[in-house]
C-alpha cells in the first residue's frame, strides 16, 4: 500500500481532466494523498516530461508515480505499471516518459494494464488517463498488487525515447534543449562534467550558436552574477545545465525550445 501518488500530465489547469482524475483516485484510495508535480508541460512534450518526471522523483516519497503524456491514446501503446528496487511503481503509457526515472531507480518488474477489474466500467478512446491509469494507481496504491493488473512485460521491450546525449569536443560543446520553464529557462542535457571537460570556470564568456543566430553569455553560479539582461550560463537546482537571461526570458529573447541544438564554445 502507499500513502501517496504523484501525478504528471500536459493537461494544463483550464480543463477538467486534472479533476475528475483526482476524483476518479478518491473514489477507489480515498485515503491517498495526491501529489501534484505539474501539469504543465506543453501538449505532446514526451521527452520533456520524461526529463521533469527524472529530475523531482527522487524528492518524493515513496508513492506510486503517475504519469501521462499520451499522444497515441486509443493506439496500439501498451498502459504498464513498473515497479522499481525502491518500492515504487510507475504508472502510465509505455511511450518512453516513465523509462528515465525507472531506470534510475532499478527497474525490477512490469505488467501491461489489461485486467478489466483495475480500469472504469466504460473506457473511452480518448482520456485512458481517468479510465485506466487513474484507476490502476489508484488501486495500487490501495494495496492490489502489480502482478494482479495484467500480463507481465519484459522491459527490453519498453519504448525508448531517443534521449540526447551531449557532444564534448575540443573546446566546444554540443547540446541540446530539453525544457523550458515558466520564467524562460532553457534547460540543456549538460551537467558539471561536460562543462568541466572543456575548461569553462566562473566569469568565462561563451558564446552558443544556435540553427541561425550567435549570443554570448557568461558562466555563472547565481543570477547576481550578471547584470540585468545579460544571459547566463549556469547550474540548475537539479544539478543540470541551464541558459537564462538576469531578470528575463531565455527562451523568448533565443526562441530556443525542447529539442533544439546549441553549440557552446569559449568567446574569442
Amino acid at each position: 500500500m502507499y500513502s501517496y501518488i504523484t501525478f504528471l500530465t500536459d493537461f494544463g489547469l483550464q480543463d477538467d481532466f486534472v479533476g475528475v482524475c483526482h476524483g476518479v483516485i478518491a473514489r477507489v484510495a480515498p485515503d491517498v494523498s495526491v501529489l501534484d508535480i505539474t501539469h504543465g508541460i506543453p501538449p505532446q512534450a514526451i521527452l520533456q516530461g520524461a526529463a521533469i518526471l527524472a529530475n523531482t522523483v527522487p524528492y518524493m516519497p515513496k508513492a506510486v508515480h503517475l504519469a501521462v503524456i499520451d499522444p497515441e491514446v486509443g493506439g496500439e501503446r501498451r498502459a504498464i505499471a513498473i515497479r522499481t528496487r525502491d518500492g515504487c511503481t510507475f504508472v502510465g503509457p509505455d511511450n518512453g516518459l516513465l523509462i528515465p526515472a525507472a531506470t534510475a531507480a532499478g527497474i525490477e518488474a512490469a505488467h501491461e494494464l489489461t485486467d478489466e477489474r483495475y480500469r472504469l466500467e466504460r473506457v473511452s478512446r480518448t482520456f485512458h488517463a481517468r479510465d485506466v491509469f487513474a484507476p490502476a494507481a489508484a488501486h495500487l496504491a490501495a494495496g492490489v498488487g502489480l502482478a494482479e493488473l495484467g500480463a507481465p512485460v519484459d522491459p527490453a521491450t519498453f519504448v525508448r525515447l531517443p534521449f540526447p546525449e551531449p557532444e564534448v569536443g575540443a573546446g566546444r560543446l554540443q547540446a541540446t534543449v530539453l525544457a523550458v520553464d515558466r520564467f524562460g529557462n532553457v534547460q540543456l542535457n549538460l551537467r558539471r562534467e561536460h562543462v568541466d571537460g572543456i575548461g569553462l570556470e566562473r566569469g568565462d564568456r561563451v558564446e552558443l550558436a544556435l540553427e541561425l543566430e550567435a549570443y554570448y553569455a557568461v558562466v555563472a553560479d547565481t543570477f547576481a552574477d550578471a547584470a540585468p539582461g545579460e544571459l547566463i550560463l549556469f547550474e540548475d537546482s537539479y544539478g543540470a545545465y541551464a541558459i537564462a537571461i538576469s531578470g528575463g526570458d531565455a527562451s523568448a529573447l533565443t526562441t530556443a525550445g525542447p529539442g533544439d541544438a546549441i553549440r557552446i564554445s569559449p568567446a574569442a
